[in-house]
């Protein structure tokens, strides 16, 4: 795609028109057509036989942060002259917004397909914010300006995406999960992946993904072993998997989908295909315009279901295929881009395996989230944050809020093994509105870190409609969400990551939970009054204190860390 980038310029580039809608100042090149599709909703289309842009600007007044699904990028205002984000099918996604006071939007706005260039930031001679959007010969946006909770503008335009995309979300998708990578990393066996889905079936971990090692003896880490996908570290695949399916327990099996390492025999055999040599890591990355290239993919790939039974892939790194730049292709390749190449890589592997089991998953993981890839994937999860809950917190939602009907997953939760029980569940607690994975040895935990576990992972099963499915109110992105509502049909559930007052004043509700994730145990709740019955459990699951309570006593609640409030209501 041919750049229009004016880093030193704020002005609009040559070429831009002006075009009015509903009171929103914007600039086209060229054909442009504007239309009102909502209160404070604008679609807007440009076309042309090059490249073409969409500009537009708003005051730039009480913001508060720019949010973007991208990992660490929600947060501080850029300025106008800060380099464009690049999405496309296999990175990103094309969706931002500018939040102001009281989690508002000023301005929300998505583009219609996955290959868009899009810059945004301070303008800083008018003190405006400026976005503009750009792509080769059709381009659609959506522009919200009706300062609706920032979570609710980007639900809106969530589903502007997934009209006429089918999504086919097994129930597992939605279930705890038990990952090998932070516990086990390359040390993968079959009595050890047993050994952990044992464990962790009691404790509500209904899936097990079995990551990086099972296809190679090398323990040094690397890429130079993917490509040729043999079951090397779990011998006997079938059996074993059939071992841990008679547990009740569901599995998942990791593979770096791009890379062709350089000590694999399928080296030998593709290893002219290369989009680029990721020589640090003794592999190339396949080039997927050339159907020998996804075929081989494929059948490797899909083989983990249809012959050893497993339930579905842990499908990682497809955003390097977006990394480099694609050489001319040869007349070998049948597809025009690399995404396309892609797309059609992923919807043979998903087609594949949904045929030898209609109830197979595929994992995606954040920075690959875009609406493109929902017909392919069950379920997105956060990128690598070993050990940091606010990261797995911040990460979690930002995917979230872009992920449409898609369930997330968070990043694998570990910590040390004199971790307190009240850390543990804040671990939880952190990734409270996501599926939640573990990869920690469970037959190290003492047990109080396995009833804390237990607990938390009953919280997530029994709210699940109202945690995954509920509407999201995330407040404050400026500060990493300090305090996290979901809104489901009866049910409010809030966790409270610091000494925040908790808002009870909707009518709606009959429960509402409460999720103390901060030291501070007083928990004051604003805008209700009457009664209700409050069930004060510890970080383990232990009731510390039951019965009737003021909902709008000054002395507030007192809930421990990592522990729970329930307040029932008729």
């Amino acid at each position: 795609m041919t750049e229009i980038w004016e880093p030193h310029a704020p002005t609009a580039g040559g070429g831009l028109r002006p075009l009015h809608a509903d009171g929103l100042d914007l600039r086209v090149s060229g054909t442009g057509t504007a239309r009102g599709v909502g209160d404070g909703v604008v679609e807007v289309t440009a076309e042309g036989s090059g490249p073409v842009r969409i500009e537009w600007r708003v005051p730039c007044v009480d913001a508060t942060a720019f949010w973007t699904p991208e990992p660490r990028g929600t947060g501080w205002l850029p300025a106008a002259w800060s380099a464009p984000r690049r999405t496309s099918l296999a990175n990103g996604a094309p969706i931002a917004a500018l939040v102001g006071t009281g989690d508002v939007a000023l301005c929300a706005f998505a583009a219609e397909r996955p290959d868009v260039l899009a810059g945004a930031g301070v303008v800083e001679e008018t003190g405006e914010f400026r976005f503009w959007a750009q792509a080769e010969g059709r381009l659609t946006v959506r522009i919200d300006t009706s300062r609706r909770h920032f979570g609710r503008c980007l639900a809106d335009l969530t589903a502007w995406w997934g009209s006429g995309r089918t999504v086919d979300i097994p129930d597992a998708a939605r279930r705890p999960a038990y990952s090998t990578w932070y516990s086990m990393h390359q040390d993968v066996s079959p009595e050890r992946v047993e050994t952990q889905a044992a464990l962790g079936k009691p404790l509500g971990l209904d899936v097990i993904i079995v990551d990086d090692g099972w296809m190679t003896a090398d323990r040094t880490r690397g890429y130079a072993h993917c490509g040729d996908w043999e079951p090397v570290s779990l011998p006997d695949t079938a059996a074993h998997v059939e071992r841990v399916h008679e547990l009740g327990v569901r599995y998942l099996l990791w593979y770096a989908v791009p890379f062709i390492g350089k000590d694999s025999a399928a080296y030998q055999k593709l290893g002219r295909y290369a989009l680029a040599d990721a020589a640090h890591m003794g592999a190339i990355v396949a080039d997927p315009r050339y159907p020998e290239v996804r075929e081989f993919l494929t059948d490797r790939l899909v083989r983990a279901v249809e012959e050893w039974g497993m339930d579905g892939l842990k499908v990682d790194f497809v955003d390097w295929f977006a990394r480099a730049d694609a050489p001319e292709a040869g007349p070998e390749a049948d597809c025009a881009s690399v995404d396309e190449g892609v797309e059609r890589l992923l919807a043979s592997i998903r087609g594949r395996i949904t045929a030898a089991d209609p109830e197979a998953m595929v994992e995606y993981r954040q920075p690959y989230v875009s609406p493109g890839l929902w017909p392919y994937v069950t379920m997105i999860r956060a990128t690598d944050c070993p050990l940091s809950p606010q990261e797995n917190r911040q990460r979690t939602v930002d995917v979230r809020l872009a992920a449409g009907p898609v369930p997330v997953h968070s990043d694998m939760l570990m910590w040390h093994p004199g971790e307190p029980p009240e850390q543990v569940a804040c671990h939880l607690i952190n990734v409270l509105f996501s599926v939640p994975q573990v990869s920690v040895d469970l037959a190290a935990q003492s047990p109080a870190q396995r009833e804390a576990i237990a607990f938390w992972l009953g919280v997530f099963r029994e709210h699940l409609d109202t945690l995954q499915l509920g509407e999201l109110r995330p407040a404050r992105p400026d500060l990493g969400y300090p305090m996290v509502t979901a809104l489901g049909a009866d049910t409010v559930a809030v966790a409270r990551y610091a000494a925040l007052p908790v808002d009870a004043s909707g009518e709606g509700w009959r429960t509402l939970l409460v999720a103390n994730a901060d030291a501070d145990p007083v928990v004051r709740l604003t805008g209700a009054d009457g009664t209700a019955t409050a069930t004060v459990q510890d970080a383990r699951g232990r009731i510390v204190r039951q019965g009737e309570v003021e909902l709008d006593r000054a002395d507030g609640i007192l809930v421990p860390r990592g522990g729970l409030l329930t307040l029932r209501r008729p």
